[in-house]
């Protein structure tokens, strides 16, 4: 049914409102709507919000001064749960009073003339003083009233500022028409902005007196800890943590024939040890795993476990329920492919045999963990099982474990993506490791900025199976410009360890997969002996997660604008941070062999600056300099021996130009119906 005023393309929306879009506690979220009417006078539009709790909360809603149809407004989320809201549309019989005597006034229309005006002005401030009683309305009234002053005194009060700033906060509505309820779903801060570090809890035993590696324990995994929390990050995510298959199990660098101690893969789930709420017998049971998570609590670091959904062929679900896999015609289970590579030691699960009972296992085996106290769940190929059962799954959990944190690892076309980001994963893997030239990474960061009310993107650097071409063939530089990169266009990035020791080598030439891969093999990697010997990154690591715990706006995932540099191996960034002013403008050398420079523009609007000079102060090598916003430019020299960046703190952002920069950027092409 069409309403009395036009609510259109109201965002955030998902799925014609069928599900909620995302939002975490402290996010500066922008909404938006197209709000008309027919005819000249004014119309406005309330922002109007329900938290969780139930409290109701009205926010005024503001005009593109070109596009008046174009409504925005900003609210930042304190309470998390569920939120509704919607935007109201409403005649401003002030405003269009106000417009016409003004205009009016102008034309040096004569008392007579807007004798019907002031009338008009008596009436509608009598009903603004019925609604709210302030003394500015009882003043304008008075002056209209007042037949003995000059007109133009008549009626200055009614269009004052001091007026219209208490209009805007108890406005005379009119014809109010109610826009369609959507809801958005606010999760706890760390699903948006955290920083990752992937390690192995069986590689962490050292050596023997043979330099060989000794399998790792939740004790000396916990010792790690320590140096991974004076990095500055803040999840530790484990693969599997499970008993591992023996039947069919690999060997080094994925070999089908494993030698004598090959520990195999952990994503080879399940042994005659147990399942998957089992430990691998060789790092500690429960109590050893509660005392190492303890310990991470301490060091302020939360744990997030790998779920994989798939089985080893001696998993005891493969004795005791064959219907949870595929059977062949020749009685086998399946085992996984993924052409041209086969996985002969995993049974991947078949969720349309049983589902009932496959639902109520994962469930249960879910929840053992998160009773543990495991709160963020790293998601093995979600994009392979049914993304109805992950809508189940998740909502379930959240029924009564609202903060657990699912992070999707699914390196697959957009749409499955989106979709599993829709069904309720609160972190998605993106496709970031092979965006690398400056078209293509400015093309990728206003995608991230475009999907933000669905997907939170978590920018791994590297995986256990993705070891980038730029970093084989780059060194170092390569290195510190990704992490950069990762780290400061998103709130959310991720490092797997091995990465601050420049680790390089592939399997074969052209191979994005690790020579001697921690999948298959303990990896003992000196640490203290290559920082020792300026042969590490973890200086630098820390340095970028110092700056992003400095820095709200590298906080923030839906606003990002880029800078002007006639030169394609320079890309400049900037964010603002609409709540606190504080604004970043981030310059990265895309080549990591040569020294770049040129001249960079900058866009003055997009970081709140006045026309002129003004000082930066580059976070990374502690200097300070003084650019201009004129059109000459700022010359910027970066030399990857010497450093890779520059991430400027540039001057706050003065508090009433903050909010604009928070609103969605929408062209005239983008209309949604």
């Amino acid at each position: 049914m069409v309403s009395r005023f036009g609510i259109d393309d109201v965002r955030p929306q998902v799925s014609g409102r069928t599900l909620p879009s995302k939002a975490v506690v402290g996010e500066v979220v922008p909404v938006s709507a197209l709000v008309w009417r027919e005819g000249h006078d004014a119309i406005a539009a309330t922002l109007v919000l329900v938290s969780p709790s139930g409290a109701q909360h009205q926010v005024p809603m503001q005009q593109e001064f070109y596009r008046p149809d174009y409504c925005h407004a900003v609210f930042v989320p304190d309470e998390q749960g569920l939120w509704r809201y919607r935007v109201d549309a409403w005649s401003d019989v002030m405003a269009t009073w106000r417009n016409a005597v003004e205009k009016k006034l102008a034309a040096g229309q004569t008392e007579r003339e807007l004798a019907n005006d002031i009338a008009h002005g008596i009436e509608l401030f009598d009903a603004a003083i019925a609604n709210h009683p302030a003394e500015e309305f009882v003043a304008a009234r008075a002056a209209l009233l007042d037949d003995t002053l000059p007109l133009d005194r008549r009626i200055a009060p009614g269009c004052s500022q001091k007026v219209r700033d208490v209009l805007a906060e108890h406005p005379l509505r009119e014809l109010v028409t109610r826009g369609p309820v959507a809801d958005i779903l606010v999760e706890r801060r760390a699903a948006l902005v955290n920083s990752w570090y992937e390690l192995f809890p069986r590689s962490t035993g050292g050596v023997d007196n043979n330099g060989n590696p000794v399998h790792g324990t939740w004790e000396t995994t916990a010792a790690q800890l320590e140096r991974v929390a004076a990095m500055g990050f803040d999840t530790v995510y484990f693969p599997p943590i499970h008993p591992i298959g023996e039947v069919n199990r690999k060997g080094r660098n994925n070999t089908l024939t494993p030698e004598d101690g090959d520990v195999g893969s952990p994503w080879a789930i399940g042994s005659k040890h147990g399942g998957h709420d089992a430990f691998d017998p060789n790092l500690g049971g429960e109590d050893e795993f509660l005392d190492m998570m303890d310990h991470a609590n301490e060091l302020g670091l939360e744990i997030a476990l790998d779920f994989a959904l798939q089985a080893a062929p001696d998993h005891p679900w493969a004795k005791e329920h064959p219907e949870f896999f595929t059977v062949l015609a020749d009685g086998t289970i399946a085992y996984a492919e993924n052409p041209p590579k086969k996985y002969q030691d995993i049974y991947p699960l078949n969720f349309d045999n049983a589902p009932e009972a496959l639902y109520d296992e994962i469930y249960r085996v879910l929840m053992y963990w998160v009773n543990l106290g495991v709160t963020t769940f790293r998601v093995d190929n979600p994009h392979t099982k049914p993304v109805n059962f992950w809508h189940w799954l998740i909502a379930k959990v959240h029924e009564t474990d609202p903060d657990v944190i699912f992070l999707a690892e699914a390196f697959t076309r957009p749409p499955r993506m989106y979709g599993l980001s829709k069904a309720g994963f609160s972190q998605s893997y993106t496709h970031f490791t092979w965006k690398t030239t400056k078209a293509e990474l400015t093309d990728f960061a206003q995608l991230l900025v475009d999907v933000a009310d669905v997907s939170r993107p978590n920018l791994f650097v590297n995986t256990p199976d993705i070891l980038h071409s730029t970093l084989q063939e780059g060194g170092p530089a390569a290195f510190a410009l990704r992490a950069t990169l990762a780290a400061t266009m998103s709130p959310l990035w991720g490092v797997y360890s091995g990465y601050e020791l420049y680790e390089d080598r592939p399997v074969t030439a052209g191979s994005e997969e690790y020579h001697d891969s921690e999948k298959y093999q303990l990896r003992h990697r000196d640490w203290a002996g290559a920082l020792a010997e300026g042969k590490s990154l973890e200086p630098y690591l820390t340095l970028l997660n110092q700056i992003r715990r400095d820095n709200p706006a590298l906080q923030q995932l839906r606003q990002i604008r880029f800078h002007d540099i006639e030169n394609d191996q320079i890309i400049a960034y900037s964010k603002v941070d609409a709540v606190t002013g504080n604004a970043v403008l981030v310059v990265v050398n895309l080549d990591p062999t040569s020294t770049q420079e040129g001249m960079l523009r900058i866009d003055a609007d997009a970081v709140g600056l006045t026309p002129g000079t003004f000082d930066v102060h580059d976070q990374i090598t502690g200097e300070s300099y003084t650019w201009t916003t004129a059109d000459t430019g700022n010359f910027v020299r970066l030399a990857p021996e010497k450093n890779v960046a520059h991430v400027f703190r540039l001057p706050e952002v003065a508090a009433g130009r903050r909010q604009a920069l928070a609103y969605r950027q929408i062209s005239d092409h983008d209309y949604r119906p």
